[in-house]
């Protein structure tokens, strides 16, 4: 077999060469070459002939151009499992079989059956520890002029043959995921099918970068790979998904932002759907157009074409004709493969890309390092060559400069010299060593057949890497998170301050003025999303309320301000930083339910029994003026009877200002009688299977300065658990009836079953030192948690440790459109929660999903009260005739059975809801409310998805940061403190 070559020829036409060696590099580079010779083999053909293997000139380390060895990138299969973490389990990729290098000698057709070449040469190339694939001896910044025939990659199918090969079943459309610890391999999610499809190595994965939207073609069964860790088949789907995703934690923080979205006990998971829609698409569903900060696009679809109420948009809509049977082709493929997966349960399934359908907003949003110092020094070697070879071609605009991303899951990247900031020019120009110290913005412009490693442009620089604020810019750059001001068109749509509720307002709803209404927060949180109040009714029965601030009332839609809340999805909290979804103006003062101050809100109102039993439930728009704001710590002293009602003094214990014409005693009794109801419904939910994996959080100390100089950890307790059962409450109370009302487009949220082959990992982990776990439901999981708790009682570090261990099963939780799963009840449940339908409903302010429950909701309610009133608007007529006017074919209904409410109340009325004239009512309610119909949902669900991800891994590296930069500063004292200890 021919080595890989570079003609000498070719070379010496672009650049002469350095005469002088480095004997040590010389012998190293040849020990690499000889070390992965063998690599060749497993890619090129016998009659394969001599390839240019690089387009990059050496660095000043370089000695020659002419490569005589076959140097080639190993498939992930090659490259060992040992930097991945305790628990992360990946496969043994394929060996030297004879079909896999066969599958490497070939680019997969077409999709019309025609081959692209016959070989395709890999960059000449390894794959450091950090997952980068430049090899360090030729690493260089010069791009040299090459034959553009020769190809590292495979062509991108065309739209036309990937259509066709879809809709024959032969490839599947799948999200492109990589492995941060092994860039080489990565993993793709086909809808339907209950493993993640291994591509390994970069020729199959063909220029995809994480989260595009690709096609991929599957290789034949013989050609999988072992799968370790899985010591049984799965023959459940839901628990068989091996992405590698792990548990979203609690947002509980203690700056501001509110520890209530732990009511999802949040197991935020990576959305279903083959893919998100991403910041560069439109969500917005009204009439219009929108930007923000790098997205700037049309909406999805207009909602006066959208439908409701399961009517069928092919009935009027020719397009739609065909469909079907298209869907039911490629639904057929997805069963095959799952099918033949289950046939060989201990294979992972590989495959290659063929195509990029969608480009991954993270190409727009790469963070990284400039390598200067090669520049600097092959610049210097080629002023060298200049002056002895006065034929040596100009650099021009082949000039390149080496580009690292901070993300492990990019591969490095050239930049054209010509395109950096003139800032940075200037400053490399002057011999500024400082330069690649700065942490940069770039995106992916441009990645040819021809180049081995992608071109990026730099946008601007953060500033210096490792000081916090650029650090700050950075993440929120990397993940595509808003913090621009709102633009002007949106702040519009508030009323000017200062602002009064309207008196329709007033006389359209509940008046709770009067009532004891009181919020539970953090100490330092400006957007109060809800308030809590309880009666008492008889013996042993409680009346307690959740009071939503009602954000829907000012978020219009088809609005402005809707639009920019669609783009932004979700509040964003950095611990120091707070990027609000909704302007201050609305988020902290006319939507907030501060106290002392009228305030539209919406609630639920349960009579409770002392068993934890819902007798009884009222639904509706309100109107509240809370009492005073209570921070958890204020609640939890009134818990734990610190509080002397006789002798309290608010201001002696640093408790707020009360409001109104009520008594310290009355919210004293108000929050232990909520404490008493809350410990029930935790007893009761918990009884009936939901799981908690409950541990400490990290707390950082910040001086004036927003510097962190000290840590701590931190838990919840029963002022927490108080609020937090309410919400769960009110969340499932709102799922229940929405999903009742409109059944085909309720926004909902879902928590998977744990990945069975990480679970199966997690229960041998721990029978290997002697802890019994089952496994077998979340109840069990959960009780078995708590035992192990017992037997660890002298060791919370190690039950800590364990319980994060068992966070890595399972998957996260997601919105989702009910009409997507309409005949799939069974997999609208929430695992963790272990209750059959979710959603949100208590964060408006905070997250975009709950102000589309509110529309939906408050549609409901009014649709039911025009039934009602409709009913009492004919008082005269007899019973037979209120029949036959409204609820023709629906016999034996009396007069007293139709006034109940049919959708709001405890029992849904099935039979009165599918009654033409509530039909009728709810279609007009959804139009007044602006509900969207069922694809503009699923658009809604996926974008929001994507983004609540992204704004968890935005928290996620923010922490990470300033537990760097506390490490450091404490690292600092401790070397002074050594240092001074001498004398």
């Amino acid at each position: 077999m021919k080595g890989v070559v570079v003609e000498q020829t070719h070379v010496e036409d672009v650049v002469a060469v350095d005469n002088t060696k480095d004997k040590k590099k010389k012998r190293r580079s040849h020990r690499r070459s000889k070390q992965n010779s063998s690599s060749v083999s497993a890619f090129s053909s016998v009659n394969e002939p001599s390839v240019e293997a690089s387009q990059f000139l050496g660095t000043g380390s370089t000695s020659n151009c002419i490569i005589q060895n076959q140097q080639r990138l190993p498939r992930a299969s090659n490259v060992a499992f040992n930097s991945l973490p305790t628990m992360h389990i990946d496969e043994q990729a394929p060996l030297q079989e004879s079909g896999s290098m066969q599958k490497q000698q070939m680019f997969p057709s077409d999709g019309g059956g025609r081959m692209s070449s016959k070989s395709c040469p890999e960059p000449i190339a390894f794959e450091d520890s950090m997952g980068s694939y430049v090899d360090k001896d030729l690493l260089c910044s010069h791009l040299i002029e090459c034959d553009t025939q020769k190809k590292y990659f495979a062509p991108h199918w065309s739209m036309e043959a990937v259509t066709r090969a879809l809709e024959r079943g032969d490839v599947f459309k799948a999200l492109f995921r990589v492995n941060a610890h092994n860039r080489l391999e990565a993993y793709c999610k086909i809808d339907g099918v209950q493993t993640d499809v291994l591509i390994s190595g970069v020729a199959a994965q063909n220029r995809a970068i994480e989260g595009d939207i690709v096609v991929i073609e599957v290789d034949p069964p013989s050609m999988w790979p072992k799968m370790k860790g899985l010591n049984g088949a799965s023959h459940n789907p839901a628990l068989a998904n091996d992405s590698n995703l792990l548990l979203e934690a609690p947002e509980y923080v203690a700056d501001g932002c509110k520890g209530k979205s732990q009511v999802d006990v949040d197991f935020n998971y990576v959305c279903s759907r083959n893919c998100f829609h991403l910041p560069n698409e439109g969500f917005h569903y009204g009439n219009g157009t929108y930007c923000g900060e790098n997205v700037c696009t049309q909406p999805i679809r207009s909602t006066s074409n959208c439908y409701i109420n399961g009517h069928d948009p092919s009935a009027s809509d020719p397009s739609w004709a065909g469909c079907s049977s298209e869907q039911s082709e490629v639904l057929n493929a997805v069963e095959k493969l799952s099918a033949l997966i289950s046939s060989v349960p201990s294979n992972r399934p590989t495959g290659v890309v063929v195509a990029i359908l969608e480009s991954s907003h993270r190409r727009n949003t790469v963070v990284g390092f400039l390598d200067v110092k090669h520049w600097a020094s092959s610049r210097e070697s080629y002023r060298k060559e200049s002056k002895k070879n006065k034929n040596l071609l100009p650099l021009g605009s082949r000039e390149y400069i080496l580009l690292t991303p901070t993300d492990p899951k990019f591969p490095k990247m050239m930049v054209p010299q010509r395109s950096l900031p003139d800032c940075i020019k200037k400053r490399m120009e002057d011999g500024d060593a400082t330069v690649e110290m700065l942490l940069v913005a770039a995106q992916i412009v441009d990645w040819l057949e021809e180049k081995n490693l992608p071109e990026a442009h730099v946008m601007y620089v953060f500033g210096r890497g490792g000081e916090i604020e650029p650090q700050i810019a950075a993440i929120l750059f990397e993940y595509a998170i808003s913090h621009t001001e709102f633009p002007p068109e949106s702040l519009t749509c508030l009323p000017p301050v200062p602002w009064e509720i309207p008196l329709e307002e007033i006389h359209g709803r509940r008046d709770l003025r009067k009532l004891c209404v009181f919020t539970i927060d953090p100490v330092t949180a400006k957007d109060l999303d809800d308030a809590l109040s309880v009666e008492l009714l008889s013996i042993g029965v409680f009346r307690v309320g959740v009071h939503i601030a009602d954000a829907s009332y000012f978020v219009r839609p088809d609005t402005a301000l809707d639009t920019e809340a669609q783009i932004r999805s979700t509040s964003v909290y950095l611990l120091q930083h707070k990027l609000p979804m909704l302007p201050s103006l609305l988020s902290e003062n006319l939507g907030s339910l501060n106290p002392g101050v009228d305030r539209l809100a919406f609630s639920i109102f349960w009579d409770i029994n002392l068993a934890g039993e819902v007798l009884d439930r009222w639904i509706g728009r309100t109107i509240i003026h809370s009492c005073c704001k209570l921070s958890y710590e204020h609640a939890q002293d009134i818990i734990d009877g610190l509080i002397d009602v006789e002798s309290f003094n608010s201001l002696e214990n640093s408790f707020p200002q009360l409001h109104g014409h009520f008594e310290w005693a009355d919210v004293v009794r108000s929050v232990r009688r909520l404490h008493e109801i809350s410990k029930t419904l935790k007893k009761n939910r918990f009884d009936h299977g939901a799981l908690s994996l409950e541990s400490p959080k990290v707390v950082f100390l910040f001086d004036d300065g927003g510097i962190p100089y000290d840590s701590m950890l931190s838990g919840r307790k029963d002022s927490n658990f108080l609020v937090e059962e309410f919400m769960l409450l009110a969340n499932r109370t709102a799922a229940e009836v929405i999903t009742r009302a409109y059944p085909s487009s309720a926004l909902l949220r879902r928590h998977p079953e744990p990945n069975l082959r990480k679970l199966r990992e997690f229960e041998a982990f721990c029978g290997k030192h002697g802890l019994e776990l089952n496994t077998s439901t979340s109840g069990q999981l959960h009780l078995s948690l708590e035992r192990i708790r017992r037997e660890l009682k002298n060791d919370s570090v190690l039950f800590d440790i364990l319980v994060s261990y068992a966070t890595r099963p399972m998957q996260l939780a997601a919105y989702f459109c009910s009409g997507d799963l309409e005949n799939a009840e069974n997999d609208w449940g929430h695992y963790g929660l272990a209750i059959p339908i979710y959603t949100h409903f208590t964060s408006p302010l905070r997250q975009y999903p709950d102000i589309v429950v509110h529309r939906t909701l408050a549609a409901a309610v009014e649709a039911e009260e025009m039934f009602l009133n409709h009913k009492k608007g004919m008082p005269n007529l007899s019973s037979d005739e209120m029949m036959r006017r409204c609820i023709t074919g629906i016999p034996n209904l009396s007069s007293d059975e139709m006034m109940r409410r049919c959708i709001t109340g405890i029992c849904f009325d099935r039979d009165a809801a599918e009654l033409p004239v509530v039909q009728e009512a709810l279609s007009s309610a959804a139009s007044k409310n602006g509900v969207p119909c069922t694809e503009i949902i699923s658009d809604v669900a996926a974008h929001c998805n994507e983004r609540k991800l992204a704004s968890r891994h935005a928290k996620d590296a923010a922490e990470k940061l300033y537990m760097w930069v506390l490490l450091k500063k404490k690292e600092v004292c401790l070397v002074a403190f050594n240092m001074l200890s001498r004398f």
